[in-house]
């Protein structure tokens, strides 16, 4: 069971990491219809949630986070930190898909890296 709970959550990592990585660094400019409210690009997107002024702060934070959950795989250590640190800025993302009324399916993609990095976080602290 242990050995199944450290293959999933090493799976979850490289997802959530890549997928991270991936939105932040090279599909920021397009439009994907998981934008929140009307945005073109994941700076509008921030517009619409009044956050534009964190744009920068946040991708640094959600882009470090997702390297260090990467990083995991070989340091083991660091996989708790990570997909907590993860899982909260999901979890914020989640709130403001609904806070600017967008729909449910708006916010699948944040709740999927959610719960996979809830998963991560668990078997991090179940299989030490």
């Amino acid at each position: 069971m242990v050995k199944m709970l450290k293959r999933i959550s090493k799976f979850f990592s490289v997802f959530v990491g890549l997928t991270i990585i991936n939105v932040w660094l090279f599909r920021a400019e397009r439009f994907t219809s998981y934008r929140g409210g009307n945005a073109t690009n994941l700076m509008d997107e921030f517009e619409v949630y009044g956050l534009d002024d964190y744009f920068l702060i946040i991708g640094v934070i959600k882009v470090s986070l997702a390297i260090i959950l990467l990083l995991s795989l070989y340091f083991n250590k660091l996989s708790f930190f990570a997909s907590s640190g993860i899982a909260i800025m999901m979890l914020v993302a989640v709130y403001m898909h609904i806070s600017v009324g967008d729909e449910l399916i708006k916010s699948i993609p944040a709740s999927i890296l959610l719960i996979s990095s809830l998963i991560i976080a668990y078997s991090a602290k179940r299989t030490k």
